[in-house]
């Protein structure tokens, strides 16, 4: 929702709305015509869109429930409600980003529409293995007002129509599982639809799908404590064997060190939900680990750099040995014979932090682009490394510090990403 006041309307002592914010204009402008101001409490405002002479306007439905969200899984209540008497309708949730519609029919969803991220349907094809990244935007280009997404990927033979059928069910039970999941917003639910929005009919059970969804959502607040993103990288623990559960063995096969959650999901053609689920089992039993995002370029590198060096800097500082401890940086740095050049012009400042601008042009010209971001993880790894050898017992030595051990696992915990994978 918008903030700061940017969505706010005032009405005047004549009865005139005047848009204050920016939101609220933009919200405005997009509605010109007539409305009819509908009964509603002193607090609310609530108009329809009718013709000049006041008339209902087009083949929307009327407004049979509404309301705000103020928490994740509000909407399971009023999802059950839908179901449970069978209403023909759409929910609409909208959550300031993302608009995403449900359609019912008779106790059961039979479509929905998504404009979030991930969830349209070229995005889904490709999270699923369906599809690679060039083939979506090669299908997109095909895409008309008479052709659809699927349709054009099923006529340039990239996709069966049971296969496309069967991953736009998928799509339908993410949608739905996602607009339960919506914390804050507002729901309306019309109680009819424009049948030509529909992309395809499915026919699935409300019931089963509000109990997937309040499943999913209670056991991935569990699974997020071991596994916190799909950007997140599972590997083997080497002395471990494969799983003795039949299920776990496909996806400990294709864990291997440098995949991403995201991107096992892709490779055996199963949802987040699944593959999470999965690998917190592997990780329960011992057989896997599962490591921090890798960052994306050498300034995320030095961001991280620079965030564990700040800490070390200051545990040392704070039991007056944080001289010692740069002195021995700055020999360690010269007798490795790169960090000179790699820092030349660069730091480290006197918190331990490096200016990324410099950084990035001291490395390309010792390694060059291609080779600047994997070469510079490692140089800063083992800095860092060598930073918690000579910091532990300084601060080992004096114990109203609480000693040097949480001060390693923190900042392991920040150079995790740039661990060497093998």
């Amino acid at each position: 929702m918008a903030e700061d006041g940017h969505d706010l309307v005032r009405v005047d002592g004549t009865g005139t709305a005047h848009p204050v914010g920016k939101v609220a204009s933009q919200r405005m402008r997009a509605r010109q015509g007539a409305f009819r101001l509908m009964p509603s409490p002193p607090h609310v405002v609530v108009m329809r869109r009718v013709t000049e002479d006041g008339k209902p306007l087009g083949p929307e439905g009327n407004l049979k429930l509404s309301g705000e969200i103020t928490s994740a899984g509000a909407l399971c209540d009023i999802v059950s409600l839908i179901g449970q008497t069978g209403w023909t309708g759409e929910l609409a949730v909208l959550d300031g980003q993302a608009t995403r519609s449900v359609f019912f029919e008779g106790g059961n969803v039979v479509s929905a529409q998504s404009t979030a991220e991930g969830e349209r349907l070229g995005e889904v094809l490709f999270r699923y293995g369906a599809l690679t990244q060039e083939q979506v935007a090669e299908v997109a280009k095909a895409v008309t007002n008479e052709v659809r997404f699927g349709e054009a990927a099923v006529k340039m033979g990239l996709l069966s129509r049971e296969k496309l059928f069967s991953l736009v069910s998928q799509q339908v039970e993410e949608i739905v599982y996602a607009a339960v999941r919506v914390g804050q917003g507002m729901f309306y639910f019309l109680d009819r639809y424009d049948e030509s929005r529909l992309t395809s009919r499915q026919n699935l059970p409300v019931s089963a799908l509000l109990m997937e969804a309040v499943r999913r959502m209670d056991e991935m607040r569990y699974f997020r404590e071991r596994i916190p993103s799909d950007q997140h990288v599972p590997d083997r623990v080497p002395e471990r064997g494969p799983p003795s559960e039949e299920e776990l063995e496909p996806i400990w096969e294709v864990v291997d060190g440098g995949m991403t959650v995201a991107e096992i999901c892709r490779v055996l053609g199963e949802s987040e939900f699944e593959v999470t689920r999965k690998l917190f089992q592997l990780v329960q039993a011992g057989c896997v680990t599962v490591r921090a995002p890798r960052p994306t370029g050498p300034a995320a590198i030095v961001a991280l750099f620079n965030e564990a060096m700040k800490m070390v800097l200051r545990e040392v500082d704070a039991v007056k040995r944080g001289d010692e401890v740069r002195q021995h940086l700055s020999s360690f740095a010269t007798g490795a014979g790169i960090y000179d050049a790699l820092f030349q012009r660069a730091g480290p400042a006197h918190d331990g932090t490096l200016d990324a601008e410099r950084i990035l042009e001291n490395v390309q010209v010792l390694v060059g682009p291609e080779q600047a971001e994997a070469m510079l993880a490692q140089w800063l790894y083992d800095y860092v490394s060598f930073a918690i050898f000579i910091a532990e017992p300084v601060l080992r030595e004096a114990p109203a510090r609480a000693g040097g051990a949480s001060l390693a696992k923190n900042v392991a915990d920040i150079m995790a990403p740039l661990a060497p994978t093998h």
